[in-house]
Order: structure tokens, then C-alpha cells, then sequence
């Protein structure tokens, strides 16, 4: 038997960086993860769209700026993330569009007869959720040619 001597030690500049790609990793998986759940809520009308693209842009921007960039770029769903990103904005037919989808998952669950306090929790939840998107505004703030300071 040959003695090649104890083992290479990593050092902790060697670590950091493993444990950078890790993390990359991490972030890339749950990005596409959340694109993939986007897809599906823009087929189906009970599950969102929109937030689970916002959390995949939140999470490309910590791993790949490539996807980043073709996320806010993309020819659907690039404005309005753009918009969220840069105003927290969503536009009315954005917000329609989610209270018109609310209402329809709230209908189907009750359809189902689920345990009053189900209901009372979902409820709950989508009153809190539509108070926060009713409360953004819908775009950047126009410009009435007054400079701003």
C-alpha cells in the first residue's frame, strides 16, 4: 500500500466558494420552481400567477442575472414585473384579474364543503390579500411637467 499522506484539508476560501455555488444552486432551483408554479396558475383560474413569478424574480437576482434578465424581459410577463420591481405597482386589469380569480377559488372551496373555519381562515387571508393589491397603486406616478425636487 502507497502512503499519499493525510488529505488535503480544504481551506476556508475553498469552502466559501463551494458554499457560494451552493446557495446559486439553491436559488436557481427555487426560481425555477416558482416559474413553473407561475405556468401552472396562469392555466388554472383557483392559483395565482403573478406572485409566484414576483418570488422567482427575487430569486433569480440572488442567482442568476441571466434569468433575471429574461424574466423582466419576457414578452408577457416582463412589464409587470417590471413594474412591481421598480414602483410596486400592479395595473388594474392586474388586480381585477387577481380579485376575479380570488373569488372564483373562494366559490370552488365552498362548493366543496369544507369545515367553517376553513372558510373563515381562507376568507380571512384573501380580505388581507385583496386590502394589500387594492392598495398599490397601478403605475408609475404621471408626470404633470412639474419637476420634482
Amino acid at each position: 500500500m502507497i502512503d499519499t499522506g493525510p488529505a488535503p484539508v480544504a481551506t476556508p476560501a475553498v469552502r466559501e466558494a463551494h458554499g457560494a455555488r451552493l446557495r446559486r444552486w439553491a436559488w436557481t432551483a427555487a426560481g425555477m420552481l416558482m416559474v413553473a408554479l407561475g405556468i401552472i396558475g396562469a392555466m388554472l383560474p383557483v392559483m395565482p400567477t403573478t406572485i409566484f413569478l414576483i418570488l422567482a424574480l427575487a430569486c433569480f437576482s440572488r442567482a442568476s442575472p441571466r434569468l433575471e434578465h429574461w424574466l423582466l424581459h419576457h414578452p408577457r410577463f416582463g412589464h409587470p414585473l417590471r413594474q412591481w420591481r421598480e414602483h410596486r405597482a400592479v395595473s388594474r386589469r392586474g388586480k381585477a384579474m387577481a380579485c376575479t380569480g380570488m373569488a372564483i377559488g373562494f366559490v370552488a372551496m365552498c362548493l366543496g364543503h369544507p369545515p367553517w373555519w376553513v372558510i373563515a381562515l381562507v376568507g380571512a387571508i384573501e380580505i388581507a390579500v385583496l386590502i394589500y393589491l387594492l392598495r398599490r397603486p397601478e403605475g408609475p406616478a404621471p408626470n404633470n411637467g412639474t419637476p420634482t425636487n
